[in-house]
């Protein structure tokens, strides 16, 4: 009986929900202070987990959790990205 692998669990910042990494989208501050979507989930630096669902991003840009979350000045066009990237992740399941 082959073993079942074990799925990587993450936490949304906004809903504190644990799902699988692949249900959710990483956002990430590299050494240099940059602040990008990382849609591979493998880049260097602080991440930042959100689910890819458009209501969950939008609490996140109003309430500006991803800034606090990762001590940076978040550009709102990083969640202009992470709709987009949501949209793709829906239509893609």
């Amino acid at each position: 009986m082959a073993k079942q692998r074990k799925v990587p669990q993450r936490k949304c910042i906004v809903t504190n929900e644990m799902k699988p990494k692949k249900e959710l989208i990483r956002v990430v501050r590299n050494k240099e202070g940059e602040v990008f979507v990382d849609l591979t989930g493998k880049k260097n630096g602080r991440g930042a987990y959100v689910s890819a669902e458009q209501e969950v991003i939008e609490k996140a840009e109003k309430a500006d959790l991803l800034s606090r979350q990762l001590n940076a000045e978040v550009d709102p066009a990083i969640y202009t990205e992470l709709k987009q990237a949501a949209e793709g992740k829906i239509n893609e399941k």
